[in-house]
């Protein structure tokens, strides 16, 4: 008699005993086929896994009564259960609720088409993989794997959502703040080591006069307490010497990328546009500065993403077009293309033209004059990584001035108190403090 099929999907990024009672049960049932979901399926919902697929696949294989391991390339088991057609489907029980409600559904709408039949294994207590994921957060990252991060995220995710950082507590807030959508999970991707916001935090004009040394302070404060990975506003590199020193000091805290503009002199916020007088960089010494930057580089991992200013500059599609041509032969890992424009007309037509070249890469906008665009139409035009690049500290000053004025007007805190978190919350909210 033909052994009966059990078809298993999981993700199997922090295998624990809750799996292997769902095998278990599995395996007393006939033989056993693990679906395990790609990378790619398991960002649909939630982060990416630690550990990449063909990890995740070699542990599973290794589980006693294990008979095969396939991909499965979505959250929906139908495909896969469409070709296998097996006997039985086996599942916690825990997703007769949630995000994988629909899901569940559709399996036992197809196994019905064949008399396969769906079998759930009460929920293992005391063990949970969102505790799990906690636990490892509170234990940290090294720089290797935080380096690595954005890469492996670019790989499985069709976008990617960064946040400005100013301190370590904007650092957290990046690091823990989600909601729970129909989709799944929605967080910030990482965070976007910002220029404008560092300075500004230290109540320095955005000229470059906060230095490297103090730059990387910042960081460093950021990196002790978070996991998610940085992006660095590098603003034009400095001198070509000293960059890559940068990129080095970069590489070896962990950060994953840095964006260089491709402006000369003492920097000027690109959102003044041509009502100061701002100087483009020359494509050949700026195509200089991208190959000593990678040529500096101890890894393959780390990122140099080439901003483009023709647009704030106002010289038009066809200059932004050759440059990015010209930067990504020279080596940049992507392009930042860069408006002040309310409409995002000429972002969208520098994003057609951008995606017919055979040598396309990551592609970075930060919406900040065209504000009323959406991930979903970034996305649908190419973009790769949205960069939200000073809200979280323009947003944080008017909140501290009420509360100043407040306390002036009133002589005392009282009326402040509903504007303001609870000091329990803000102890609970910084790692190691209970």
């Amino acid at each position: 008699m033909k052994n009966k099929m059990v078809y298993v999907g999981m993700s199997a990024d922090l295998v624990h005993p809750g799996h292997l009672n769902i095998l278990k049960k599995a395996q007393e049932l006939g033989e056993v086929v693990v679906g395990l979901l790609t990378d790619e399926a398991i960002a649909t919902y939630k982060r990416v896994p630690y550990m990449e697929f063909e990890q995740r696949k070699q542990v599973i294989e290794n589980i006693k009564g294990v008979s095969r391991v396939i991909p499965q390339t979505t959250l929906d088991y139908v495909p896969n259960l469409e070709s296998l057609k097996p006997d039985y489907v086996v599942h916690g029980d825990d997703w007769k609720t949630g995000v994988q409600q629909k899901t569940r559904q559709r399996v036992i709408d197809t196994l019905a088409q064949w008399g396969g039949e769906l079998v759930e294994v009460p929920y293992t207590q005391g063990i949970s993989s969102t505790q799990l994921n906690k636990a490892l957060k509170e234990i940290g990252t090294t720089p290797d794997v935080r380096l690595k991060s954005l890469r492996r995220m670019l790989k499985v995710k069709p976008l990617l959502r960064f946040l400005d950082i100013h301190n370590a507590l904007s650092g957290l807030i990046i690091e823990n703040t989600s909601i729970d959508t129909p989709q799944g999970k929605r967080e910030f991707d990482g965070m976007w080591g910002s220029s404008l916001t560092d300075s500004t935090a230290k109540g320095k004009p955005d000229i470059e006069a906060v230095d490297v040394s103090a730059r990387m302070t910042t960081l460093n404060e950021v990196l002790e307490v978070t996991t998610k990975p940085i992006i660095y506003d590098a603003d034009t590199g400095g001198q070509l010497e000293h960059f890559k020193f940068t990129v080095r000091t970069l590489e070896r805290l962990g950060v994953s990328a840095a964006i260089i503009e491709d402006k000369t002199g003492l920097k000027k916020n690109s959102l003044f546009g041509t009502d100061v007088e701002q100087t483009q960089d020359s494509i050949e010494n700026f195509c200089l500065k991208i190959q000593a930057g990678k040529q500096a580089q101890a890894t393959n991992d780390f990122m140099i993403i080439a901003r483009i200013e023709s647009l704030i500059l106002d010289k038009g599609i066809d200059d932004a077009f050759a440059r990015a041509k010209a930067y990504l032969e020279a080596g940049a890992d992507g392009i930042m293309i860069h408006s002040r424009k309310k409409d995002p007309a000429e972002i969208f037509e520098f994003c057609r033209r951008y995606n017919t070249l055979e040598n396309r890469k990551t592609l970075v906008a930060v919406p900040s004059s065209y504000n009323t665009v959406t991930e979903d139409e970034l996305q649908d035009h190419g973009v790769n990584i949205v960069i939200y690049a000073n809200q979280l500290l323009r947003s944080a000053y008017p909140a501290m001035l009420k509360t100043a004025q407040s306390i002036l007007e009133h002589k005392r805190s009282a009326e402040c108190d509903a504007d303001m978190l609870p000091i329990k919350d803000i102890l609970e909210l910084i790692p190691g403090t209970k």
